[in-house]
């Protein structure tokens, strides 16, 4: 039980987790992240890498290496959810301070709604296939102006996006059974997909050699050029909930739970179902004689109407399973923790839908460079730099112990100066700014030729980059302050 907290900083939706309630096990929280990787931005990773100029094999490892480093923040940032049973938005007042962690929380909250807009905007375009694949295409007519999409594709995506409003209306239970239902049968269809494309073809080698009709061979140069602005956007795909990662931490029965759970779920079923993206993307150039990297693509040219009607199943569960736990939970969370009084997870969830409409996700997808180098690359810098702070504070100057009470408490020692620490903002906006010059390159939003190319190369380092300047200043500059507490034992 907590001792006076503030009834303007706590609801149910953001107290710490009783122990009841911390029932995830290591397959619950297994299930989970193969809930969210097997998608169809995941099975288009791997195809973006190659459509920019790597081959499969380097495109494969490329996923592989970026989840492997990006586990270690989810991991770090999933114990004190799991040790004190606390969301993101709470854990982040600990080092921005009471008020001040709204700032980390809506900039996190923000990504995740471009998330949920691209992940909707997948979800309908699949009924959108399907819809053209049973009737015939053209049925939408021409594209509207000023949206770029026709009145069909619309009706689709707000169809799509309907179907997920009613989840999130049923609450934070409904994802773990989500979850936990649709992780086997999203395994099962990716191998069905891998196995449609094996037997079409006949051969596993010519499907995977054919992806080097995209690329110059042995460009070593080239792969050199693409591999750390790659590497840079694989760690940002999931830099979004390694911040956020406590909302589903802290209903986990214990650390081994949570690390374990992650440890099976993500670097391992990523690299799968990448994998899987790349050899059958590089069988449809044999198949039909052009590579087709968006799934939603290939529903419309598969097989008779059964075959569609299970296909159009497989990515509607792999999209909600993925959108309704990755990129809602936390921007509700977040609007919540702007005014806990007010706000539920229900309106938090609501919000979070009518922005992703707001968002026009289609224009993010439009390229694979605007998908890999600006979308990811862009917003990775904004998270290391928070991500380095709240791994620096908790584990380097806290030693992982956290005043509880303090942390709904209007008072003490996370109030710093009228709720804001100065110190934690002041060091991410300063692991945040080498960053800006060449993301405003990559988006077009400035002549590249105006931009120096120091700032260009260190926009390739965008994650890596934030993360260590934030999480440095911020170390130097408290105890240059004097605000390092009392050493205590590990705990």
């Amino acid at each position: 039980m907590l001792n006076n907290p503030d009834p303007s900083l706590i609801n149910d939706d953001i107290a710490p987790t009783p122990a009841e309630g911390r029932t995830w096990s290591v397959m619950n929280m297994a299930a989970l992240w193969i809930g969210m990787v097997v998608c169809v931005p995941t099975y288009m990773l791997a195809g973006g890498l190659v459509q920019v100029g790597m081959n499969w094999w380097q495109a494969v490892l490329t996923v592989c290496l970026g989840n492997v480093i990006v586990l270690v923040p989810m991991i770090l940032n999933g114990h004190p959810g799991t040790k004190y049973g606390i969301p993101f938005p709470v854990l982040s007042r600990a080092s921005f301070g009471i008020y001040g962690a709204n700032i980390a929380a809506v900039m996190r909250g923000l990504v995740a709604c471009g998330w949920f807009g691209i992940q909707t905007w997948i979800g309908g375009a699949a009924i959108y296939q399907l819809i053209n694949a049973l009737w015939g295409p053209g049925l939408g007519g021409e594209d509207l102006p000023f949206l770029g999409i026709n009145a069909l594709q619309v009706g689709c995506f707000l169809l799509f996006w309907l179907l997920q409003v009613l989840i999130i209306v049923r609450g934070i239970e409904s994802i773990k059974i989500l979850e936990t239902w649709a992780a086997p049968f999203l395994i099962a269809m990716g191998l069905a997909l891998f196995g449609w494309a094996y037997l079409e073809v006949g051969d596993l080698g010519a499907m995977l050699g054919a992806s080097s009709t995209l690329v110059e061979a042995d460009d070593s140069v080239n792969f050199w050029l693409i591999f750390f602005p790659s590497l840079t956007a694989m760690v940002g795909f999931w830099a979004t909930l390694s911040l956020n990662i406590p909302d589903f931490t802290r209903y986990a029965k214990s650390q081994r739970d949570q690390v374990l759970g992650q440890m099976i779920g993500l670097p391992t079923f990523m690299t799968l179902f990448s994998f899987i993206g790349i050899a059958v993307t590089s069988a449809t150039i044999l198949i039909f004689g052009e590579p087709i990297f968006d799934p939603t693509d290939l529903l419309g040219k598969m097989g008779g109407g059964f075959t569609i009607v299970i296909a159009l199943l497989a990515l509607t569960i792999a999209t909600l399973s993925t959108n309704i736990a990755a990129n809602v939970v936390s921007p509700a969370n977040a609007i919540i923790n702007l005014k806990p009084s007010k706000f539920t997870f229900k309106v938090g969830g609501l919000v979070t839908a009518g922005l992703g409409i707001a968002m026009f996700p289609w224009k993010l997808l439009e390229t694979a460079g605007n998908y890999l180098f600006v979308w990811l690359g862009g917003y990775s810098a904004l998270l290391g730099a928070i991500g380095g702070i709240l791994i620096i504070d908790y584990f380097v100057i806290r030693r992982t112990h956290l005043n509880l009470d303090a942390l709904y408490q209007k008072s003490g020692e996370y109030w710093y100066r009228g709720g804001y620490n100065l110190v934690a903002i002041f060091a991410m906006v300063c692991g945040i700014l080498p960053c800006v010059p060449g993301f405003l390159a990559a988006a077009g939003l400035v002549d590249p030729d105006l931009i120096p190319e120091i700032f260009k190369s260190l926009y390739t380092y965008a994650w890596f980059l934030s993360f260590a300047i934030a999480g440095g200043l911020h170390y130097a500059l408290t105890v240059a302050a004097g605000r390092m507490p009392p050493r205590q034992p590990r705990a």
